[in-house]
């Protein structure tokens, strides 16, 4: 799997949504919106059940490592879902396919991770970035780094173990350290 990179440029952030939503649609566009908010992997983000969302708070095990995550909504994120809920009130999942509307004894499902991955990886072809469904989680944490410069809050944020994993998540590089450094004379 090729390594994709966070989306460091704030208007670039926009337009990936906007040409999500042209290219793809609303849903695509929900899907980027609310990730770049919760900051969860793809496999947990696309299982998102609304009985996982209460109040304004989401409570989620995350797949890969068995944890609880409670993440307090923003307001982008709980108006995103609001505006779904209110527009598929019979939706068990927050991203929910409509393949499966047509036969109805299909039990519902998510969306799926390749079909995401695929619209992701064709706007970041437009863009001129690597992107994929990990840009979400890589871009939020590293707008939070550099609005912060708070390494431990990123590695809290992203549920890391370690400062160096999540510096090379985030895409801060030694040139970026070095820039750093030149740039802020006290």
């Amino acid at each position: 799997m090729a390594e994709v990179q966070a989306v460091k440029s704030l208007d670039t952030v926009k337009l990936i949504s906007y040409l999500l939503k042209r290219t793809y649609g609303q849903q695509i566009a929900d899907v980027w919106d609310v990730g770049l908010n919760l900051a969860l992997r793809i496999s947990d983000l696309l299982s998102i059940r609304f009985e996982n969302i209460e109040h304004d708070r989401l409570l989620l095990v995350e797949g890969k490592t068995s944890k609880l995550a409670t993440i307090k909504l923003n307001e982008k994120a709980r108006a995103v879902i609001a505006r779904i809920r209110a527009e598929h009130p019979d939706h068990i999942y927050l991203f929910q396919s409509y393949r499966n509307q047509r036969s109805k004894n299909a039990p519902a499902k998510p969306l799926s991770r390749r079909y995401v991955s695929r619209a992701f990886a064709a706007i970041g072809e437009e863009v001129g970035i690597d992107l994929g469904t990990h840009s979400m989680r890589k871009t939020r944490g590293y707008h939070l780094y550099k609005n912060t410069n708070d390494i431990a809050r990123v590695m809290k944020m992203l549920r890391h173990s370690s400062e160096a994993i999540t510096l090379r998540y985030i895409g801060i590089t030694q040139e970026d350290v070095d820039r750093d450094f030149v740039e802020l004379e006290l």
